[in-house]
């Protein structure tokens, strides 16, 4: 199978817990509820865009310790897995999410091999060089942009997420960019990400498509010269936003696979994420293609320009 989607970014181990409040400085608070989930920005948005039936492969590496069990659920996702790579020297990415009540989210990060992916001599580009998107989230900034110089051909999307603050700069930073054709960030990342280029707004940054999410108030999106504000759907509850951004791109890739616009592809987007809030983890509450477009048809027609 030729992919449509490739993803470069971790996959990790999350271990995700919720505490009623943050325990001070030399202080206890005890974990109401915990949960070990697959996790990682990578294989969020790759597992759950293949669930939705877009040909869909990851780019990424573990350590020798990841579970079996987990990559028998990659796997079972349907995922195209050739550039699935593990290596030794490394234990496999690991993150620590904590929640608070009113789901303020901490998180303590381990890179594993994927945040070193230039020591390990292996060049993923298999899967890419076939695909018609190739989406680069978290991960070593060097060793993506040596990946975006190998493929001219695709539409490349930069995604820094969390590692926008600290692993992004203003030199790897522009320089990535100027090989891509797409960025996706949050209101909080492009706080970093516009004093990297020197710009007020990121919906200014110099690429043709610029998505930036801002939670409960929707999304903001500049599609050449045409700025537009997606709304946000709602989800039945809240119980972790964890991977909410994650779900959004797979949706929003799916829905291209599908030959939806931009516009209503990023509303359909935004309905997958409302779906993964409502449960624990990442990956535990993806929704069908169906159950997903209908969420998303009723606020098709709230697409407004800005």
């Amino acid at each position: 199978m030729i992919p449509f989607l490739s993803v470069y970014g971790h996959v990790t181990i999350d271990q995700i817990m919720g505490v009623k409040k943050f325990p001070a400085a030399g202080t206890t608070e005890d974990v109401l509820s915990a949960a070990t989930t697959l996790g990682g920005t990578g294989t969020n948005i790759a597992v759950t865009a293949a669930r939705l039936g877009c040909p869909t492969a990851i780019c990424a590496f573990v350590g020798e310790d990841f579970p079996a069990s987990f990559e028998k659920d990659i796997r079972d996702s349907g995922l195209l897995m050739d550039d699935f790579v593990r290596v030794s020297g490394y234990d496999t990415s690991k993150a620590i999410v904590v929640n608070d009540q009113d789901m303020v989210q901490k998180v303590l990060f381990y890179q594993g091999p994927q945040g070193f992916a230039d020591d390990t001599g292996i060049t993923l580009d298999g899967m890419a060089s076939k695909s018609k998107y190739v989406h680069f989230c978290t991960g070593q900034p060097s060793y993506y942009i040596r990946m975006m110089e190998r493929l001219p051909d695709a539409f490349i999307s930069l995604d820094p997420a969390q590692e926008s603050h600290r692993i992004w700069n203003p030199d790897n930073f522009p320089a990535a960019l100027g090989h891509a054709d797409a960025l996706f960030c949050n209101i909080k990342e492009s706080e970093s990400l516009v004093r990297y280029i020197g710009k007020e707004s990121i919906l200014d940054a110099d690429v043709g498509l610029v998505v930036c999410t801002y939670g409960t108030d929707g999304s903001r999106a500049r599609i050449g010269d045409e700025t537009v504000r997606i709304p946000a759907v709602k989800a039945d509850r809240v119980a972790d936003v964890t991977g909410a951004g994650d779900s959004y791109r797979a949706g929003f890739y799916a829905s291209l696979h599908r030959g939806y616009r931009i516009p209503e592809a990023l509303v359909i987007a935004a309905s997958v994420a409302s779906f993964a809030v409502e449960k624990v983890g990442a990956l535990t509450n993806t929704p069908s293609w169906e159950a997903a477009l209908e969420r998303a048809e009723p606020y098709f027609g709230e697409i407004s320009g800005c």
